[in-house]
């Protein structure tokens, strides 16, 4: 967004904000529509907040109209180059809460060997859901879920169905130790999650996965800074594309 200067003046008119549906805000000056505001709540049950318009003084108004109407904390992301956008966000009391780099893995076979004693497979789903379970507990007693995508973040009651066919496993002696899933909605694969059981990384499991389930398919994937392990990882085998920030107003 490129942000114009709004200074009043004796002629100004006035501008209107009016919450005209549960998730969207507008304002409106001479009858017409000068700026939209948006909420919307994901399924982790943060809510992300988006302003589109022109001037800064009517951006300021709608971030004060919006923040008053939703609980804190309230999120939003911005592109890392769009310092016009995240001065907007700053002067409305929103501080940067996470830097994530996205990367794009190239087509073409990633050169990976198996370790020794493990198995690359497809999942079921009793076992895939231990394996679920145990990764989400080292993370929340480790790094934080604030490091894992907002799609993997824990979910409330642990009764989300997981589908077995969205995924690849790391099975040794057994037991799954390690799991890939690639989300395809999108008009490239993208890596929504890889994770491995702490006792078990640095073993190359990761990229025994990603080698396994990408073949010669381009992805794309996104990274929290903070994650040098998953930095080091996908520097390796992709290039950094771009990055964005989650800038976040109210404690979580």
């Amino acid at each position: 967004m490129n942000s114009l200067p709004f200074r009043p003046g004796l002629g100004a008119r006035p501008v209107t904000i009016s919450r005209v549906a549960e998730n969207q805000w507008h304002a409106v000056q001479d009858d017409l529509t000068v700026g939209r505001g948006y909420a919307s709540r994901r399924l982790d049950g943060r809510t992300f907040l988006s302003i589109d318009t022109w001037q800064d003084a009517i951006f300021d108004r709608l971030a004060v109209a919006m923040l008053a109407d939703q609980p804190a904390p309230r999120y939003t992301v911005v592109d890392e180059t769009d310092r016009e956008l995240t001065a907007d966000w700053e002067r409305a009391g929103f501080v940067v809460a996470r830097r994530e780099s996205e990367f794009a893995v190239p087509s073409g076979p990633i050169p990976a060997a198996v370790p020794a004693g493990v198995t690359i497979t497809t999942a079921d789903e009793a076992p895939l859901r231990e394996l679920d379970q145990a990764i989400r507990a080292e993370v929340g007693a480790g790094p934080g879920w604030h490091t894992m995508p907002a799609e993997v973040l824990p979910w409330q009651g642990g009764t989300r169905p997981l589908d077995p066919a969205k995924y690849t496993v790391a099975v040794r002696d057994g037991r799954y130790v390690g799991l890939l899933r690639v989300a395809t909605r999108t008009r490239r694969p993208r890596i929504g999650l890889v994770a491995v059981l702490a006792a078990e990384r640095r073993r190359g499991i990761a990229r025994a996965l990603l080698s396994h389930a990408l073949h010669n398919t381009e992805a794309t994937a996104e990274v929290d800074e903070t994650n040098t392990a998953a930095m080091a990882l996908f520097e390796g085998i992709g290039r950094r594309t771009g990055g964005s920030l989650e800038l976040i107003s109210g404690k979580a």
